[in-house]
């Protein structure tokens, strides 16, 4: 199947919208791909890298910073900053250290204690993030979807309401429906203006409920792309997860999102085509997940057009692989290249 994706300009406004380790997989291998300032020889092709990361956080440190502090959870932040610091091998590992030891401090990230005390200090988040962003000197931006102290809450089937993301992240039964709490959440106005300005949009890959969904149950960021004039892209999960979205299939993702949103508002998906070896699938089977069908002919059908790639790592654990899905990506949607 053939499709062009065209692309007048030589460099491109990238917005990446996420939470958790996908998201930093994604920052990580496309930051080696910026254009930077003073180095007109070193033709790169994304003018600008944006990151919209959800903030419905409430485990580990994250989760005690904010009940004690009345922050943001910085957690998913933190990473974002770590991955897209220029100087990843200290300063990055210096915001990743975590405390292993200590009354109050066990468990605890240097990074997160960081955001908090920079928050207290400034009193405000997002300024926070900022300024954290300068101490690192990344390569691109970061904001929070919003400002707003939120919490997840979803219903289960058969009816039972559960509110937080860890204890939706815990449960086995199937999600009916997600909600953000309160229901009415402003964006930070630099996300909307990164989404309008957008050349490529991606969403994923993540968990599906407790990282993705929650940027899109935003209702004016979701109203943003479903009427900007990017190219926007869904990365399908390599694995299920157990509870959350056992069986589901790449088009029920999509599903999923669309009865979210209500709104239609992807035009390609990423789909892993690299097998699983035998042994990573016996330990995840064990855990209850297995991978994702791709359901090709489903998103066929639903007038879904999708890029497939060998973009897996399996060292331990599986998951994307930075370098060869960002390079996936830029072959496809940034460089004048046909879409298989």
């Amino acid at each position: 199947m053939k499709n062009v994706v065209e692309r007048r300009s030589p460099s491109v406004r990238v917005v990446a919208l996420g939470g958790g380790t996908g998201l930093s997989t994604v920052l990580r291998g496309l930051k080696e791909h910026i254009a930077e300032r003073g180095k007109r020889r070193l033709k790169r092709p994304i003018a600008d890298l944006t990151a919209v990361v959800t903030v419905t956080d409430d485990g580990g440190s994250s989760g005690r910073l904010r009940r004690e502090y009345r922050v943001l959870p910085p957690g998913d932040i933190r990473n974002c900053l770590a991955a897209l610091s220029r100087d990843e091998l200290l300063l990055g590992q210096l915001f990743q250290y975590r405390f292993p030891a200590g009354r109050g401090l066990a468990g605890h990230s240097f990074g997160n204690l960081f955001l908090t005390a920079l928050t207290n200090v400034t009193g405000d988040f997002p300024r926070a993030v900022q300024l954290s962003a300068q101490v690192l000197a990344i390569r691109g931006r970061i904001f929070p979807s919003t400002a707003q102290n939120v919490t997840l809450q979803a219903e289960l089937e058969g009816g039972r309401v559960v509110a937080g993301e860890t204890n939706i992240s815990r449960s086995r039964k199937r999600i009916a429906r997600l909600q953000l709490v309160p229901r009415r959440v402003r964006p930070l106005p630099e996300v909307l203006a990164a989404i309008r300005e957008a050349d490529l949009i991606l969403i994923g890959p993540g968990s599906l409920y407790t990282s993705i969904l929650p940027n899109l149950l935003v209702e004016e960021v979701v109203e943003v792309i479903a009427n900007c004039s990017a190219t926007r892209v869904y990365i399908a999960n390599v694995m299920t997860q157990p509870g959350e979205t056992q069986r589901y299939s790449v088009a029920d993702h999509v599903r999923a999102i669309y009865a979210h949103t209500r709104r239609k508002i992807f035009d390609f998906v990423v789909i892993n085509r690299t097998p699983v070896s035998p042994r990573l699938l016996r330990r995840y089977a064990a855990q209850g997940a297995e991978p994702v069908d791709p359901s090709l002919g489903e998103l066929a059908r639903m007038n879904l057009k999708y890029v497939t790639g060998d973009v897996l790592q399996q060292e331990g654990v599986v998951r994307h692989d930075q370098s060869r899905l960002a390079s996936l990506l830029l072959e496809n949607f940034v460089k004048h290249k046909g879409v298989r």
